[in-house]
C-alpha cells in the first residue's frame, strides 16, 4: 500500500511514541519520520519490528535542533507533526529539573517555530491540511479532591517541575494558535500503561521486581488515585484527533479506570500468581513495601473524556482488567527487552530499580 500521509513524529522511540509509530507502520498508509534524541527513555529496541520498514525513517536528533527540524520538514513535507518528545518522569524532575525545562519548554518552543516557518510557506491546500498535535498530560491540572474530574477547562495547577514544564508547553501551543493561526491540537492523557513502557514507571517496575523477588515499593499508604489508560487506546485517540479534531481545541483522553496505586499493585501480584504458578515468590503480595511518599505527590487524577467521546466518537476499548492482562503477558514474553533496559545494555549504562508511582 502506498502511503497517503507523512507524519513527523517526535519522541517516537519512547513508550507512547514507539507504540504509535509501530501502529502507524502496521496500518500501511503512513510514512513516519521518527525524530528522537535517544535520552534514557528512548530505546531503539522498541522499534525492532519496524526498523527496516521502507515507511519508517529514524533520525537521531533533538526537537531543539532548529536546523535539523527545518531540513526534515522541507525534505519530507509532512502533513502533520505529532509531538511526543518530553522528559516525563516526576521523580527525575524533582532530582534534576533542568532537563525538563530544556526539552519540554524550550524544545517545544523551537519545534513550534520550525512548524510555523514550514506551515506558512505551504500551498493553500497543504496549509489547510497541516496539523501540529501536542501530546500532554493530566498532571498539568494538579490534584483533585475525592470528587469531580478534570475537563478541558479545568484551571492549570501543576505541582512538580515535570507538570509545570508540560503546562508551559501547553500554553505555548495554545499561544501559537491564537497569535499565528498555527493549526494546533492538544491532548491531555491520563496514566498510560502497556508494552514498551520504561521500567521505572509503576506497572513495569512492579512486574520486574516481583519476578526477581525484590520489594514492591509503594509510596505512602498507596491511596493515591490515577486513571489508567491502555497505550493502544491512547494511540487510537491520537489518530482520531488528527483525523477530525478542530484546530485550537484540547481533548482529554482517559481510560475510565480510577484505581489507587495499591489496588494496581495488588492486581498485578494476583495476575503474576496466576500466570507464574511456579514462581518461588508467590504470593507476590508479600513483596509489597510501603515507602516514604515523594514531595508534592498529587492525591488524585481523573479525566472526563466526554468531549472526545461526543465530538469525535472515541472511547477506550480496554478495561483495566483486560489491558493489565495484556500488559503483564507482554512483559512475561519480553523479559529480555526489560532486562536490557534495567542493566543499561540498551544504551551502555546501568540503571537502578527505584520507586515509581
Amino acid at each position: 500500500m502506498q502511503p497517503t500521509q507523512t507524519l513527523l513524529v517526535t519522541g517516537g522511540a519512547g513508550f507512547i511514541g514507539g507504540n504509535f509509530v509501530i501502529r502507524q507502520i502496521q496500518r500501511g498508509d503512513t510514512e513516519i519520520v521518527n525524530l528522537d534524541a535517544l535520552t534514557y527513555a528512548g530505546n531503539l529496541d522498541t522499534l525492532d519490528s519496524v526498523e527496516d520498514h521502507p515507511n519508517h525513517n529514524f533520525v537521531l536528533g533533538s526537537i531543539g535542533d532548529s536546523a535539523l527540524v527545518d531540513y526534515l520538514l522541507l525534505r519530507h513535507q509532512p502533513t502533520a507533526i505529532v509531538n511526543f518528545a518530553a522528559e516525563s518522569h516526576v521523580d527525575r524532575s524533582i532530582d534534576s529539573p533542568e532537563a525538563f525545562i530544556q526539552t519540554n519548554i524550550l524544545g517545544t518552543f523551537q519545534l513550534l517555530e520550525a512548524a510555523r516557518r514550514y506551515w506558512r510557506n505551504l500551498a493553500d491546500d497543504a496549509r489547510n491540511r497541516f496539523r501540529f498535535l501536542h501530546v500532554s498530560t493530566d498532571e498539568v491540572y494538579g490534584s483533585l479532591g475525592p470528587s469531580g474530574r478534570f475537563t478541558e477547562t479545568t484551571p492549570y495547577q501543576p505541582n512538580s517541575p515535570y507538570s509545570a514544564s508540560k503546562a508551559s508547553s501547553d500554553h505555548l501551543v495554545r499561544a501559537y494558535f491564537h497569535t499565528y493561526g498555527l493549526p494546533v491540537l492538544t491532548t491531555n492523557c491520563s496514566n498510560n500503561y502497556g508494552p514498551f513502557q520504561f521500567p521505572e514507571k509503576l506497572i513495569p517496575l512492579m512486574i520486574h521486581n516481583a519476578l526477581a523477588g525484590r520489594p514492591l515499593p509503594v509510596y505512602g499508604d498507596g491511596s493515591n488515585v490515577r486513571d489508567w489508560l491502555y497505550v493502544e487506546d491512547h494511540c487510537r485517540a491520537i489518530e482520531r484527533v488528527l483525523e477530525a479534531g478542530t484546530p485550537g481545541e484540547v481533548y482529554n483522553v482517559g481510560g475510565n479506570n480510577e484505581l489507587t496505586n495499591l489496588s494496581v499493585v495488588q492486581a498485578l501480584c494476583d495476575l503474576l500468581d496466576e500466570l507464574c504458578p511456579d514462581s518461588p515468590h508467590r504470593p507476590h503480595r508479600q513483596l509489597i513495601n510501603f515507602v516514604t511518599d515523594r514531595p508534592g505527590h498529587d492525591r488524585r487524577y481523573a479525566i472526563d473524556a466526554g468531549k472526545i467521546a461526543s465530538q469525535l466518537g472515541w472511547v477506550p476499548s480496554e478495561t483495566f482488567a483486560t489491558g493489565l492482562r495484556k500488559t503483564v503477558r507482554w512483559y512475561l514474553d519480553h523479559q529480555n527487552w526489560c532486562q536490557r533496559v534495567m542493566d543499561g545494555s540498551y544504551r551502555g549504562e546501568r540503571l537502578g530499580t527505584g520507586t515509581a508511582g
